[in-house]
């Protein structure tokens, strides 16, 4: 199978993102990709709730789903939305973080909402309170997508590694990481943190990105890392894609998931243990 990852700047205008995407999204189905792979946030970046209220829409409601569920239709080809930023009707009026795989009919198969909130004091003058603006979804989400069994996640979920050793230990042969990684964060520890999920796990690891200053029409501006990539089961890193947007490709090779695991069946090694 060949996988696109799609490397965006999204700002707080989801029709302007829109038009990006679907052009990225085009061109990965004409370079020949079955399967492609959008960032965390894909519709909006913007650490503005305001202005997420009047642009943000719910699932049922939401242009950008609509619209890459028609393109994935189009095109016959698998599309993890990476995350969608949403609105959820909930009392406190957080948002959901809403990663979707769809379907090469554009039927949504799978859904997953982030787990792991990014709260957070990266320096004096970066501070990110995630969980102020969104709730955690509580449920870990595998789809069988039959050129391969995925197994969901979004950015800061990466810091956790008993998710992945779950989600693989049920059988995901590839993690999904969407993101939009802080760029202090990201120089530090983006690479290793994806690597290290490949080799605990004998799988592929796939993590689309943010990358650059994000436009914006009413708060600070964000920077995000980049350096979207696929790390292949063994660890080796065969696709890192800087800090340009685009689209890179990246060629699967399933079975390497059980080599990889053959090797070192570390996964069935499990031990109870009490303490400490």
């Amino acid at each position: 199978m060949r996988a696109a990852l799609l490397q965006l700047c999204s700002g707080d205008d989801p029709e302007a993102n829109l038009t990006a995407t679907r052009a990225m999204l085009r061109e990965a189905a004409a370079g020949g990709a079955g399967f492609v792979c959008t960032p965390e946030v894909t519709n909006c970046v913007s650490a503005s709730r305001p202005r997420q209220q009047e642009v943000l829409r719910t699932e049922a409601e939401d242009p950008t789903l609509a619209a890459l569920r028609d393109e994935a239709a189009r095109a016959g080809i698998w599309l993890s939305v990476g995350s969608l930023a949403l609105k959820t009707g909930d009392a406190d009026g957080r948002f959901a973080n809403r990663s979707f795989l769809i379907a090469p009919d554009g039927q949504i198969a799978a859904r997953y909402d982030k787990m792991h909130m990014f709260d957070v004091t990266v320096s004096e003058s970066e501070t990110y309170r995630e969980s102020a603006g969104y709730r955690p979804g509580a449920q870990a989400v595998i789809a069988d997508a039959g050129f391969a069994r995925l197994g969901l996640s979004i950015c800061y979920d990466i810091r956790f590694a008993y998710l992945y050793r779950a989600l693989a230990q049920a059988g995901a042969q590839v993690l999904l990481v969407p993101s939009a990684f802080a760029r202090p964060t990201g120089a530090a520890h983006w690479e290793v943190l994806l690597r290290a999920r490949a080799i605990e796990t004998g799988a592929w690891v796939l993590a689309a990105a943010q990358s650059g200053t994000h436009p914006t029409s009413t708060d600070k501006a964000r920077e995000t890392w980049g350096h979207s990539m696929a790390v292949a089961p063994w660890g080796e890193v065969r696709l890192d894609m800087g800090e340009a947007p685009g689209v890179g490709y990246v060629d699967l090779d399933i079975p390497a998931c059980e080599t990889a695991r053959a090797r070192i069946p570390a996964l069935t090694h499990d031990r109870a243990f009490e303490g400490p």
